[in-house]
Formats: structure tokens, C-alpha cells, sequence
């Protein structure tokens, strides 16, 4: 009876609750969802002059519905260049195959529902009406979270698989739709960033000084954000807010304006700093702070220790604030130094609390765009490297992809090994902390 239940209900939506479960409302409600499904592909493309004989040669390009001319798309992205523009296609069958993975959902919903309904009708099980409202209760929540996940999926997920399905396409400045049509290359991309040596060599040091970068900012601010934190927690320090006010100026200030200040600051010609340093003898030329390779660095490092120690110390300062005290009070009374207390007391308790903030900042600098475009655009320019400068880090280097050489699949595949190594090395750290193994 749960069998032909199931069994009907897998080709006749409903059929199954209607005939065998005696639930007749909640038949139609799944017999009428998939008569809206097959409409949809039925009435949107040709099929009913096919059938009647009015198309001689039926071509899905031209004459398939909503769901089959998407999924057409997204295989074959286009055959007819001028008039098929394949990252629309691509897009579209993206769209479709989410819609169609709902309708399936529904579908496996429809049979599982039936079997159900069968089974409950063989025990000769009443549904009462607090069973009704206990049913509501549990759908409740997934109705009011269905639209915010749809909505999820549509603005989020779908991007992300885009820029993933486009890494395996040769879009780039030679195949631009819909001029020219995009083809399925397969992991061709891939080996072409990891064999050939213009493009292995620069990813190997552009991935090299992004790790840097990341990890050099994220420990310096880290702990000079701390070591201000415990200064202004001090009780000999007098007029704490004023201080406090003015190192938390960095973080205030809107970090693009700070930027374009540091820019002008570090000028190698025209740069206060250096005129500064010249008049007071302690340099005898000008320093190149952003023209030159290590000084480049090194400047930008400085720069986004500037901008980020500030959040840090905010942070700690609301950990220091809720430290108990006496934790403090029963270790100087047994003798321990101020070294011996920071080590064993404090800076354990302040990594336990920001031990995860610390992973999303290491996590935020890997992808710190906004910094190296505004400070150096990358630069200084190095002949040696694929369309990249000294001071590039991945998602810069991405972004010249993009923008400047219409590079879309070098750039998408780019795009996901970021992905595979901040994942994983977040991760990773994220489930070190004690915070992770606490919850």
C-alpha cells in the first residue's frame, strides 16, 4: 500500500495522498504544483506546434521552453555568435538548474509525503486538529526562513558557481561574448597556471607575498593592539579616554582618506617624510618608499599596522575589562613577576576571547585589497611578473586580471584558490582555538 502510494505519486504528483492516503487537499496541492511545472516548459517554448506537425526539424535553440533551452545553454553555451551571448546562457541555466533543484526537492517531498500518508491510512491514524496545528508548528519556521535562503542562494551561491563554471571556460579578452561564443576548456586553465612558467612563477611569488602580508599584519597588529590595550588599562595611566580617543582615531577615520594621506606622506619626490628626514640630516637622498620593491613592502605593511592596531585594542580593552580580578590578586600574592602573569594569566584569556576574531582578520588581510590598490596599485611594476607588481597580493592580481586584461577564466581560477586557502588554513586555525572546541 506505502509502495503503489509512493509509486503513484512519483509520476502523478498527489495521486498517491489523493486515492490511497485520503488526503485529499494536500493531493491537489502537489498534483496543481506539477501541473504549473510541466506548463511552464510546455507553454514558454514550441512544443505544441511541434506536436501538431508544424515544425519539421525541432532545434532547442530556437523552439525549446523554459527549462530545456536553459539547460541547452548551459551545455552547449551558445552556437550562433553575434546573436548568443554565452555568460547570459551560462547564467540562465545556473537558474534554471536551481529552480529545477527546488522542483526536484518538491518532487522527493511528494513521494516521501505519500508513503507517509499510506502508511498512516494502514494504521488507520486520525490527523486531529492539535496534530494539524502541531504540523504547523514545525513548518513555521521553515516558511519564514525559505525566502531569506532563496534569496541567499539566488544572490550568493549562484555568483560563486558562476565564477567557479567560468574558470573552466576560455572567457578571456580573445573570446568575448556575444561576439565570439565561450567553449568548455576543462581544467586546461589550470594546468596553463601551473606548467607554463611566465604563469607558474608569478602565482608561486604573488602567493608567496600574500601569505606574508597576511600573516606579518595580522600578528603585528594583534599585538600592538594588545600591548595598547594593556597601557591604557593601566592604573597609573591619568586622562585614559583622551588617549584612548586619540589612538582609536586610525580605526575612525575612513580608512580611503587615510590612504590617499599616506600616499602623499610616502611620495619618493615630493613626500613630506622625506623632506623632512633631508632637513633634519638624517638622510642624504630621498627614500623611493613606494617605487622601490623592499621599501614598498615594507611601507604597506606599516601603513595597514597603522589602520588595524586600533580595532585590536578596542577589543581588548571590553576583554580586559571583564578579567577577573582576583585571578591577578592570588598570582601576585604567590609571587609571580608581571612577565610571569601576562604569559600565564592574561594573554591566554585574551586569545581564548579573540582567538576567532583573530582567524577572520587573518582571513580579511589575505583578501586586503583596498590598502595595496590605493597605496602602490600594485606597483612598483616588475618585468619578470604576468601582469603583476612587487606588491600584488592575489586578489589584486586578480583584479588586473579583470579589469585591465579581460583574463576571466585566468582570474576565476585565481579566484578559487583563494577560496581552497583561506578556507582551509581558517579552518584549520579556527578549530585550534579554545574558543571552537568550547562551543
Amino acid at each position: 500500500m506505502r509502495k503503489k502510494a509512493a509509486i503513484l505519486s512519483a509520476f502523478i504528483w498527489g495521486s498517491g495522498q489523493f486515492f490511497i492516503g485520503r488526503e485529499r487537499a494536500r493531493g491537489i496541492i502537489f498534483f496543481l504544483t506539477q501541473i504549473a511545472v510541466t506548463a511552464v516548459e510546455f507553454f514558454t517554448g514550441y512544443w505544441p506546434e511541434w506536436l501538431m506537425g508544424q515544425i519539421d526539424e525541432f532545434q532547442i535553440r530556437l523552439y525549446g521552453g523554459f527549462f530545456t533551452k536553459g539547460i541547452w545553454g548551459l551545455i552547449t553555451l551558445g552556437s550562433n555568435p553575434g546573436k548568443d551571448h554565452s555568460m547570459i546562457l551560462l547564467i540562465r541555466g545556473l537558474l534554471i538548474i536551481f529552480v529545477l533543484v527546488i522542483i526536484g526537492g518538491i518532487w522527493c517531498w511528494n513521494i516521501i509525503d505519500a508513503w507517509k500518508s499510506a502508511e498512516k491510512r494502514k494504521n488507520s491514524v486520525l490527523i486531529s486538529e492539535n496534530g494539524f496545528r502541531r504540523k504547523y508548528a514545525k513548518l513555521f519556521p521553515y516558511l519564514v526562513l525559505s525566502p531569506i535562503t532563496v534569496i541567499f542562494l539566488a544572490v550568493i551561491v549562484l555568483p560563486i558557481i558562476c565564477c567557479v563554471l567560468t574558470a573552466f571556460t576560455n572567457y578571456n579578452r580573445d573570446h568575448l561574448p556575444p561576439g565570439n561564443l565561450l567553449s568548455w576548456v576543462g581544467f586546461e586553465n589550470f594546468r596553463k597556471l601551473f606548467t607554463i612558467p611566465i604563469w607558474s612563477d608569478t602565482f608561486l611569488r604573488v602567493a608567496t607575498w600574500t601569505v606574508v602580508w597576511a600573516v606579518t599584519v595580522t600578528v603585528l597588529t594583534y599585538f600592538i593592539g594588545m600591548f595598547q590595550a594593556m597601557i591604557l588599562n593601566s592604573q597609573y595611566v591619568r586622562g585614559r579616554k583622551i588617549f584612548q580617543t586619540i589612538l582609536i582615531l586610525p580605526w575612525a577615520i575612513p580608512q580611503m582618506i587615510s590612504l590617499m594621506v599616506f600616499r602623499n606622506l610616502f611620495n619618493g619626490q615630493f613626500g613630506p617624510i622625506n623632506q623632512i628626514l633631508l632637513d633634519m640630516g638624517i638622510i642624504s637622498e630621498k627614500i623611493p618608499f613606494l617605487t622601490d620593491p623592499l621599501n614598498a613592502r615594507i611601507t604597506v605593511i606599516i601603513v595597514a599596522v597603522w589602520l588595524g592596531a586600533p580595532m585590536f585594542m578596542v577589543m581588548m580593552l571590553g576583554t580586559f575589562s571583564n578579567m577577573d580580578q582576583s585571578l591577578y590578586e592570588a598570582a601576585s600574592l604567590d609571587g609571580a613577576g608581571r612577565i610571569q602573569i601576562f604569559r600565564y594569566i592574561t594573554f591566554p584569556l585574551v586569545f581564548l576571547a579573540t582567538a576567532p576574531l583573530l582567524v577572520m582578520n587573518l582571513a580579511g588581510n589575505f583578501n586586503g585589497f583596498g590598502l595595496i590598490y590605493f597605496m602602490t596599485k600594485g606597483g612598483p611594476t616588475n618585468s619578470e611578473l604576468q601582469f603583476a607588481g612587487d606588491t600584488d597580493i592575489l586578489i589584486s592580481w586578480i583584479y588586473k586580471l579583470t579589469l585591465d586584461q579581460r583574463m576571466y577564466n585566468m582570474a576565476a581560477v585565481m579566484s578559487i584558490l583563494i577560496f581552497i586557502l583561506i578556507g582551509a588554513v581558517s579552518l584549520w586555525n579556527f578549530k585550534r582555538t579554545a574558543s571552537f572546541k568550547e562551543i
